[in-house]
């Protein structure tokens, strides 16, 4: 009797809410670094996705900026209670990805759970925090308002599969914010796996956007796209990083990197205002006071 062949799944890329082919109908392969045995097929992107992939942000950007700041937490909280229902098949799908151990992908999704939960909470706090009446001189009433940058684009890792992603993407979007994915290439799986999630939950479609396939094939074309106003670097490649920096130069996209030894399960680096504020601008006001 022959053995039966299985039908590898083939992930599709997220875009604008939906499971889109690529554009240029190229795949790659994930394979489980354990058993090298393979997991399934990843689409690969292409310029033309990532394109798509902005107009897609543009849309999810007004959608999601114009929601209420109780509204945005409300849809994060409920974003941690069903992964919190999936967490057996996220620590499956991390173990199966790298060479971690159970205990270790468990933490992992523990701690990525409870991230979205403190980002939640700061959805309708921090404006109170990140604003200010400015003394000014007499006659006039000045004060600072923060607002979300945009479309931001994240650039993922490749030592964790899931917790960078998490951390990144709750940071980005509690101020209003649109995001990129590139997804990582050691381990894209949990990433495909967090779009279905997104598919099914609150979210406006294209608010979070996830691109799999190399990531150096797509970083120059995301870091130098002039409607992208952010780059979220956190990539292991500190060699391309100074390219990607060359390329926000060109339209005065804002930048910021974290370092590679960056420790991804410190609550203090990774849940604090400040993570918030790398992707907000601020906005100054001027009224004339009565006499």
């Amino acid at each position: 009797m022959s053995t039966r062949l299985e039908i590898p799944k083939m992930y599709k890329l997220f875009i604008g809410g939906k499971f889109t082919r690529t554009e240029s109908e190229r795949y790659l392969s994930a394979v489980n670094p354990k058993t090298k045995e393979k997991i399934c097929n990843i689409s690969r992107a292409s310029r033309k996705d990532l394109r798509n992939a902005v107009v897609a942000a543009k849309a999810g950007y007004n959608a999601w900026s114009g929601k209420t700041a109780y509204e945005r937490g409300q849809i994060m909280y409920r974003l941690a209670e069903m992964l919190e229902g999936r967490k057996e098949q996220f620590v499956e799908e991390i173990y199966i990805s790298t060479k971690q151990s159970k205990t270790e992908c468990v933490k992992e999704v523990h701690k990525a759970i409870d991230r979205i939960i403190y980002y939640a909470g700061f959805c309708d706090k921090w404006m109170q925090l990140s604003g200010s009446v400015n003394p000014v001189q007499a006659g006039y009433f000045n004060f600072s308002v923060p607002e979300p940058t945009g479309i931001v684009g994240i650039i993922l890792p490749d030592n964790l599969s899931f917790l960078p992603l998490i951390s990144r993407v709750a940071a980005v979007l509690t101020s209003g914010n649109s995001c990129i994915l590139l997804a990582n290439d050691n381990a894209p799986l949990p990433a495909l796996s967090f779009s279905e999630v997104i598919a099914t939950s609150d979210f406006p479609a294209g608010v979070i956007n996830i691109l799999t396939g190399q990531k150096k094939e797509i970083i120059p074309h995301m870091a130098g796209h002039y409607e992208i106003n952010a780059i979220d670097y956190c990539d292991d490649n500190t060699g391309q990083k100074k390219e990607v920096m060359e390329l926000c130069a060109n339209n005065v996209k804002r930048f910021h990197a974290l370092p590679k030894d960056h420790n991804w399960f410190s609550d203090d680096m990774n849940e604090n205002l400040n993570e918030i504020e790398k992707f907000t601008e601020i906005k100054t006001v001027w009224h004339t006071m009565g006499s």
